[in-house]
């Protein structure tokens, strides 16, 4: 494998390109100019990228421990010095290009990425693993909010719905992975309660999210957002089933997490097609 390519695997680029491309798209559904949705979106990549490459770097000798096959630094193919530096240096970029989107956005993307971080240590570790994930995601509806021209307050539901969300994708993202985190020492809020809670609890806050941005806004909710909720409705039992076929076959249960990717990106059309927040 080539270093770029393995480089570029240990960022976690599905959930990475996921959160990005969804800034972007709710940028320009809250009126961003086609130049300020590519400058939110860069900087949520940057954000992500620094997130994914420090918790890569952070976990390489537990993901060694347990023969992670799929992470780039438990099978030697990339250096642990080469992540880290591209950590670092996407983390000291997240607050420059914040700035060029105002004072306001900067604050709010660079108070999300330190949460984020705080995740990879040492809350992961804790009962409160949850509180960063919801923080976090809470803060990006903000971020793409407060970067409009005048920086105006974001509404209440919008950052409540990224709250849900995240702490959904919380419980969603660790269910692959419990096992393997049981063995290296990893005691999270998902680790607590337990597989089957853990996909109640990413089911039940998807769907409240949802939910807030159908009958957040003022005014009734509209027939695609009826849709959006029956759409949650069918998806995140559809994927909380096929994580627990998957886990009684002994396979990494991946399949809640997609349906949380999947929600994600129904919420972000949602708000989208609801017009402006602002």
């Amino acid at each position: 494998m080539r270093t770029p390519l393995a480089i570029l695997r240990a960022s976690h680029p599905e959930p990475g390109a996921a959160v990005t491309v969804a800034a972007t798209v709710l940028a320009l559904g809250v009126g961003h100019s086609a130049a300020g949705a590519v400058l939110v979106g860069l900087t949520l990549l940057a954000s992500q990228l620094a997130v994914g490459w420090t918790n890569d770097w952070l976990d390489a000798e537990r993901d060694r421990a347990v023969g992670r096959t799929d992470k780039p630094l438990a099978t030697g193919a990339v250096s642990r010095r080469a992540v880290g530096i591209a950590g670092l240096a996407a983390a000291i970029a997240t607050p420059l290009l914040g700035l060029a989107s105002g004072l306001p956005a900067a604050v709010t993307i660079t108070a999300a990425l330190l949460s984020a971080l705080l995740y990879n240590w040492p809350l992961k570790f804790t009962p409160a693993s949850v509180l960063p994930y919801a923080f976090s995601f809470a803060a990006l509806p903000a971020f793409v909010i407060l970067a409009l021209p005048d920086a105006p307050r974001p509404p209440l539901w919008i950052v409540a719905a990224g709250g849900l969300l995240g702490a959904g994708a919380h419980f969603a993202n660790v269910l692959p992975d419990l096992d393997d985190d049981e063995r290296t020492g990893v005691r999270g809020l998902p680790h607590l309660i337990g597989p089957a809670w853990s996909r109640a609890a990413a089911a039940g806050l998807l769907f409240a999210a949802t939910v807030t941005l159908v009958f957040g806004p003022p005014g009734r909710p509209s027939w695609y957002g009826i849709a959006a909720v029956v759409a949650a409705v069918v998806v995140l039992p559809a994927g909380w089933y096929a994580g627990r076929l998957a886990s009684s076959r002994g396979a990494r249960p991946v399949a809640v997490f997609r349906a949380v990717l999947v929600v994600a990106l129904i919420d972000v059309l949602l708000l989208v097609t609801s017009g402006r927040v602002v």
